[in-house]
């Protein structure tokens, strides 16, 4: 089966620098992520920059360690009036460039190893929650379709999982999401704002972890004109933008002791002031807030207020890493194979036995981000129609050098053969060297069954 390649328009980033060999990665991470690239190096094109009415986004880079570096460009852009998204990358992050690139006008700002991954998702986030007429990717825009975010799986877990988190959506409790990274924390926030009764207003995100203390209260609550200097104009905090939506509060282990009183003070009254004003506004907002980490051992260690713990631990929901629920695995494959045939034209239609039992052995620790990851460095690669475990990633082959490439367990063993042949029962038993009846009584004993969904979406072939 082929996957035709759908039409959709592309967001179009303008990326500033002053160092080319800086900017040259991020812009190619960008283009590879779907964006349309200009690209001004200063210096050769002058700071008119017309391209500014032609995008949808802006991108700074900062290659200085001087905390005021690239600053004038975001003053530059605010005073041309234009309302233009512009986010600041900088190689030497500190506190002090963040605050100013935020108290300028930056949208966001991100410094550190992984700022490319992070400012792509971000810039995504940003432009789909302002409503610009642009698909992010063809992938993206199959899961819009479908309506179930990436809560993909068919295992018992995931669909009591869909069925908790849709008697979830229909009340406005408030929602603690844990899980492992990579489980699809942010992806089961947008489940549930999709599916309840604010879906039509916006979902607004913070990351706890990469907000500076100094810009708590102008982020969460907003400031009135003339506040402090800098503030040409006024502008809503992330609360009263969320007013009558939801507020997902990211790694919300990760925020500082400052904001946590902060953001405990708005749930238990339920309104802001912003900085400089003197009115209260009332808000209506969703909370859902997610961490990776053990919130309960935080508190007891005296990093995470108990009090605030109490107002967040209302509807719990805990996303169970990929290891333990292997059944999803091929579920999964077959999205992202669907998925990225789409967004790279190939036409990939299976898998070798070889790389088949070693995607389903493998523990993922990073979950279904790694996984994905994964499936899309082979796509780099240039696979065939079928991808044999020499098409996977180096480093990914290097761990089953010289090892069993089967499954560990006997229930994992017994999903392998299930899903290589299709689910075919006779197939299945030979291949495990087993009777029909042999198969039928280990499926029982692991509390194995066939729901109608469950299909390998591709093939498996003996090589």
């Amino acid at each position: 089966m082929t996957y035709p390649q759908q039409k959709q328009r592309k967001a179009t980033l303008l990326l500033i620098a002053e160092d080319d060999s800086f900017s040259q990665q991020l812009h190619n991470d960008l283009l590879g992520n779907g964006f349309l690239m200009r690209k001004i190096i200063l210096g050769g094109e002058g700071e008119d920059f017309p391209e500014i009415l032609n995008v949808d986004a802006v991108v700074v880079c900062s290659s200085q360690p001087d905390p005021l570096d690239s600053i004038y460009l975001l003053e530059r852009f605010k005073s041309l009036g234009h309302d233009m998204s512009i986010f600041l990358v900088a190689r030497h992050g500190s506190e002090k460039k963040a605050v100013a690139a935020l108290r300028s006008g930056a949208t966001d700002y991100f410094s550190g190893p992984d700022a490319n991954e992070e400012l792509t998702r971000c810039i995504k986030h940003h432009l789909h929650d302002r409503a610009a007429a642009f698909e992010i990717s063809s992938a993206e825009k199959i899961k819009e379709q479908n309506g179930e975010s990436e809560l993909v799986g068919s295992s018992r877990q995931i669909q009591e999982l869909r069925d908790y988190l849709l008697k979830v959506a229909n009340r406005d409790s408030i929602v603690l999401v844990t899980g492992e990274t990579g489980t699809g924390k942010e992806l089961t926030a947008d489940y549930i704002h999709s599916h309840s009764r604010r879906k039509n207003m916006p979902l607004i995100r913070i990351n706890s972890s990469a907000m500076p203390e100094q810009l708590v209260e102008s982020e969460l609550f907003g400031y009135e004109k003339g506040a402090f200097t800098g503030a040409v104009s006024a502008k809503p905090g992330k609360f009263e933008q969320a007013h009558g939506g939801t507020l997902f509060l990211d790694e919300i282990g990760e925020m500082s002791s400052f904001a946590q009183a902060k953001i405990l003070r708005i749930l238990e009254c339920g309104r802001v002031h912003r900085l400089g004003g003197s009115v209260a506004t009332d808000i209506d907002v969703r909370i859902i807030a997610a961490t990776n980490q053990d919130l309960e051992q935080l508190v007891e260690q005296g990093r995470f207020r108990k009090d605030l713990f109490f107002r967040l631990n209302v509807a719990r929901v805990h996303l169970p890493p990929l290891r333990d629920r292997r059944e999803d695995i091929p579920v999964l494959l077959g999205k992202f194979v669907k998925d990225f045939n789409m967004l790279f034209g190939l036409h990939t239609k299976g898998f070798s036995e070889k790389a088949w039992f070693s995607l389903l052995k493998y523990d993922w620790p990073g979950n279904i981000r790694e996984l994905r990851n994964v499936l899309e460095a082979t796509y780099i690669n240039g696979p065939s129609d079928t991808i044999t475990f020499r098409d996977l990633p180096k480093p990914f082959q290097q761990m089953f050098y010289g090892g069993d490439f089967r499954p560990k367990s006997e229930r994992d063993q017994v999903l392998s053969a299930l899903f290589a042949a299709n689910w075919n029962k006779s197939k299945a038993a030979e291949k495990l060297n087993w009777s029909r009846m042999t198969l039928y009584r280990k499926m029982a004993k692991h509390q194995i069954v066939q729901h109608r969904s469950i299909r390998t979406p591709f093939s498996v072939i003996r090589q």
